[in-house]
């Protein structure tokens, strides 16, 4: 990993937290395991302060562009569960991918099975910062 281990930020890590215990009753595998994985990805977070976040770190709300070895690439945007889209554009950071990107950087490899024994390996080449406040019922804002 770029910055040596997951980063969140102080906000967003209270939101995912909120995010974990609303939908910690799932009962079908892929949820599970994506929760599953985005509780580890909070447990071993570094979380730090706004301002100590690097520019290129996948948060909420995060544009990312990721490549594969296959020379295909793919720009999603990364949101809480209630905004993501059937179109593929906006994923939710509770999907088996969301959970594996956020707190990673631009740079990184991350690796996800799709079904037994096929893994596909996907590289973060870019991050655009989220340029939208974190509000809503995760939010952990009081507006």
């Amino acid at each position: 990993m770029k910055y040596g281990g997951m980063i969140l930020e102080k906000k967003e890590y209270v939101t995912l937290k909120r995010i974990l215990n609303f939908h910690k009753h799932y009962k079908d595998c892929a949820h599970k395991d994506a929760l599953e994985r985005l509780k580890e990805s909070i447990d071993d977070a570094l979380v730090k302060d706004e301002e100590e976040v690097p520019n290129d770190v996948v948060r909420l709300y995060s544009w990312v562009t990721l490549s594969s070895g296959d020379g295909g690439s793919r720009i999603v945007r990364l949101a809480p569960p209630s905004e993501e889209n059937d179109h593929g554009k906006r994923i939710s950071v509770i999907s088996t991918l969301g959970a594996n990107l956020i707190g990673l950087a631009a740079g990184d490899t991350l690796q996800i099975e799709k079904i037994p024994s096929d893994i596909k390996s996907l590289k973060i080449t870019k991050v655009e910062k989220p340029h939208q406040l974190l509000c809503g019922p995760f939010s952990g804002l009081d507006f």
